[in-house]
């Protein structure tokens, strides 16, 4: 059974007007098995429309059930990076909110066909849309030493990279590498120190898994995306599970808001500087009772941010994008502290 994470704090996010009409399109970018849609749809009025977006062919098969079901559901079967060309051939130019939760669903974790997890062993698939695209065991045959230890260094932040990575290219000299359970041993075998509470094996397959499904490149197109289609008072609220994608969003909300920082220090009059398009609204962190009741939700971050009535520059929601800062070296520390209860909180 999937537990949506954050799932009541990232509905209130997205101020659905509290007349109860909640009209206008609204977007659900990781449809996963529904848990976000179905509480928004709940405050939804009948003239409101919901497209949802998934990769995921099982995903996309429950969310087509849905909408057979209520009409106000449109399904996309897509990733959020094609977020601008899908909305756009839907005819839809404005969105009232869009809500994207980053994380992969249990039923994708708990089957062992899908080759996400190292707890129960299956075929090394890891893709999201199993469709299209190369599995992880076909990518593993083929990919050079420094593409796996560069793959794994920088989407696992793993200290180990090239010691898997040279353990990987020599085993499977051998006979190939087909099964998480083989993986996972690889790894295991390769890596010298253990993280308490981690298998050796996490910071490996969350690498091949984001490489795989592209995430961290999709990530940046969709909410460039978000900004172009958001309404003036539209709201954004990202759910993120690791520091790789957390700070991309981080970022994105930062720059967009604060997008007179780099002429701070000219002489220029405050109506002279560039005027914010985002307003950050906080982020929330799941309360110690949620992580008791759900363990996946403990390394989950929302983030929200609201669109001002401000135009935006010619380059669109590019514009706010960075060069990707992602580390090649092992994660630092997080030095973060939750909080008892769900609550906004002021971004750093």
């Amino acid at each position: 059974m999937h537990r949506p994470v954050l799932l009541e704090p990232t509905i209130d996010a997205l101020a659905v007007p509290a007349d109860g009409v909640g009209a206008g399109v609204w977007v659900d970018a990781t449809f996963g098995r529904g848990g976000h849609s179905g509480a928004l749809l709940a405050r939804l009025g009948p003239e409101a429309r919901l497209v949802v977006f998934d990769k995921d062919p099982q995903a996309i098969e429950a969310a087509r059930a849905l909408a057979e079901r209520d009409a106000r559901v449109t399904v996309v079967h897509a990733g959020f990076g094609a977020l601008a060309e899908e909305l756009s051939r839907l005819g839809i130019d404005r969105i009232a909110g869009l809500m994207m939760d980053l994380g992969i669903s249990s039923p994708q974790i708990d089957d062992a066909e899908r080759g996400f997890s190292f707890m129960r062993d299956g075929p090394l698939d890891m893709r999201m849309d199993t469709t299209r695209g190369e599995t992880a065991a076909q990518w593993l045959a083929h990919a050079s030493v420094d593409e796996m230890r560069e793959v794994i260094a920088r989407y696992g932040e793993e200290r180990f990279a090239f010691q898997i990575a040279k353990a990987i290219a020599v085993s499977r000299e051998k006979r190939p590498i087909t099964t998480t359970g083989e993986l996972a041993d690889i790894v295991a075998g390769a890596v010298r120190t253990r993280e308490k509470g981690q298998h050796p094996a996490t910071r490996t397959f969350q690498a091949i898994r984001i490489h795989l499904n592209q995430e961290l490149e999709e990530l940046p197109r969709a909410l460039a995306a978000a900004l172009e289609f958001l309404v003036p008072g539209g709201r954004l609220a990202v759910i993120s599970f690791h520091s790789l994608e957390d700070r991309i969003v981080k970022q994105f909300i930062a720059a967009a808001s604060r997008p007179g920082a780099e002429t701070a220090r000219l002489p220029l009059r405050e109506s002279e500087r560039p005027q914010p398009v985002l307003v950050s609204v906080g982020r929330v962190l799941p309360s110690e009772e949620e992580i008791q009741q759900n363990p996946r939700a403990r390394s989950a971050v929302l983030r929200v941010a609201e669109r001002t009535h401000v135009a935006l520059p010619a380059e669109g929601g590019k514009a706010f994008l960075k060069a990707p800062d992602v580390p090649s070296g092992r994660r630092r520390a997080s030095t973060r502290t939750r909080t008892p209860r769900a609550h906004f909180l002021a971004c750093a």
